[in-house]
């Protein structure tokens, strides 16, 4: 079975979200985990489209109690360790899709991608330093289908 981060912003608006439940329907469908941070916007909507064709979600949340959980989840797990719980998520995962973008969705792309695990974008941060783009081990992807595709080969 395969372990398969899903990151994107806690807020995000109404078309990024359409976006990550697509990510998590066509998951679900290829017997794929989520896994996520475990509360809303990004998070929730890839649970709920996961959720929708019987598929497994496992949230990391940041909190010591269940409390902000999203309800999609099939294994809601406190951690007690805030924003670093990121780095738990990338951990359990095989690889990871990044729906949007915030800090801590960033912070998962990087530890994703410094692990050499699969990572794929729709939309989000695009990373450059003193010499041009620097975010190579990114897939960019202009549809949830594509962004599945690029980690489940």
């Amino acid at each position: 079975m395969t372990y398969v981060a899903v990151a994107g912003p806690g807020d995000a608006p109404p078309a990024v979200c359409a976006v990550a439940e697509e990510v998590g329907a066509l998951l679900a469908r290829r017997g794929a985990i989520v896994v996520c941070g475990g509360l809303g916007g990004v998070m929730a909507a890839a649970c709920r489209g996961a959720a929708a064709h019987g598929g497994t979600t496992v949230g990391l949340l940041p909190g010591d109690t269940r409390a902000g959980a999203n309800p999609h989840l099939t294994v809601a797990l406190p951690t007690g360790l805030g924003q670093l719980r990121n780095g738990l998520v990338v951990a359990a995962a095989d690889a990871l899709i990044a729906v949007g973008g915030n800090w801590g969705t960033l912070s998962e792309v990087a530890l994703a991608a410094r692990a050499g695990k699969p990572v794929a974008a729709v939309g989000g941060w695009t990373v450059s330093g003193p010499d041009g783009p620097v975010d190579a081990a990114v897939t960019r992807c202009a549809t949830a289908a594509e962004a599945v595709a690029a980690v489940l080969p």
